[in-house]
């Protein structure tokens, strides 16, 4: 193998397909980036069984061949290579690198041992990729970090034939959104198609896909795996989907709540910050609401105190609540708005508080947006 590749373009490739690569695995092999190249073109691949991440570039190829090596240590190299063509080679156990006067010789991976990228032909439906990745950052958050309960720590993933629906929940707190999307293309109209993509891949997904005009999506079935697939500008990011029932989550969310406050969003994340100095990790502040006033409320450790208000407008009786600052902060930098709408719901117990349900608005007098919903409340899922 021998090629001549451009070096941003080289070091650009790299770094998409080590991104997903394992910190630590059992296997060498699966550490290692698989470099094809073939006619005009070079192909740079990672697969660690779960997740494979896939990239074609334009490259100038003096040999046909393959060769792997250590992910990691390659992206080091391109990321650091000096401005000039970057001439790639194998000889004999070895990948040999040259780029200006820098020059690199590799231990090469036996390439005969390394497993099949598995590849998904078939496209479910097509999604802007500048929405899929807003939608993903407001959503994901919301996923578990507890792998005690793998069904949580992933996103579902709602397809209909004109909307995809993202769904993640970690039980104190759920987040929703709709998005267009075009389903026809892989006859998802029949509105029961699910996919329950890991939090962190779907993550580096909508990073890697941000700028793109559309992303296509799609997902098989293989025997006994589910695989989805996201492919936009010749990169293509396949992931093993998570087996399990997710919760029925958005059977929590009201129809209607006529009882709610509309804040400033960024006087509300500053004060919240400010107030929540003086808590301990998992304690809560205290909100009262008004009409005219929010006033937050803070007692730490060793008598440390805080409160402060900020103007709210209020619909409905004045209100109390009790919210961990951290997760009301996810859920504000999330809504995308000037103004954000927190609204109380109802439980049996009128002494109890239901979850407040969070929400995106333009002004202060107007209508709520529904395009993405965040409810909050501790141990939600299971009251």
């Amino acid at each position: 193998m021998k090629f001549t590749v451009n070096r941003d373009v080289f070091n650009e490739a790299v770094s998409f397909a080590v991104k997903l690569l394992p910190q630590r695995t059992t296997l060498p092999l699966l550490s290692g980036v698989l470099l094809e190249a073939a006619g005009s073109s070079l192909v740079l691949s990672s697969f660690d069984y779960e997740v494979s991440a896939r990239t074609e570039v334009s490259a100038s190829i003096d040999e046909a061949g393959r060769g792997l090596v250590s992910g990691r240590l390659l992206a080091d190299i391109a990321n650091r290579l000096p401005q000039a063509p970057v001439v790639v080679s194998t000889h004999e156990s070895r990948v040999q690198i040259s780029c200006g006067s820098a020059s690199f010789s590799l231990p090469s991976m036996p390439v005969e041992e390394y497993p099949t990228i598995p590849r998904v032909e078939d496209v479910t439906g097509v999604v802007p990729g500048d929405a899929f990745a807003e939608a993903v950052a407001q959503v994901s958050l919301a996923a578990s970090r507890d792998d005690v309960t793998p069904v949580i720590t992933g996103v579902q993933l709602e397809a209909s034939e004109n909307s995809l629906g993202l769904v993640a929940t970690d039980r104190y707190r759920v987040g929703i959104r709709e998005i267009d999307w075009d389903g026809s293309v892989g006859g998802a109209g029949d509105g029961a198609l699910t996919a329950l993509v890991p939090a962190r891949t779907i993550t580096e997904v909508g990073k890697t896909f941000a700028h793109a005009g559309t992303v296509a999506v799609g997902i098989v079935s293989r025997e006994d795996r589910e695989i989805i697939s996201f492919t936009a500008d010749k990169k293509t990011v396949t992931s093993l989907l998570i087996k399990g029932n997710f919760p029925p989550v958005r059977r929590l969310f009201p129809a209607q709540v006529d009882h709610y406050a509309v804040l400033n969003t960024a006087e509300l994340i500053e004060a919240t910050t400010r107030v929540g100095l003086v808590l301990e990790r998992e304690a809560a502040l205290r909100y009262s609401f008004t009409e005219g006033a929010a006033t937050l409320e803070a007692a730490g450790t060793e008598q440390a105190q805080a409160s402060e208000t900020v103007d709210a407008h209020l619909v409905g009786d004045d209100m109390v609540v009790s919210l961990k600052p951290q997760f009301l902060l996810d859920g504000l930098r999330a809504v995308h708005s000037e103004y954000v709408r927190l609204a109380f719901t109802k439980t049996d117990n009128p002494n109890k508080p239901g979850p407040v349900l969070i929400t995106g608005q333009s002004s202060r007098e107007g209508a709520s947006s529904e395009s993405f919903r965040y409810l909050l409340q501790p141990n939600l899922l299971l009251r």
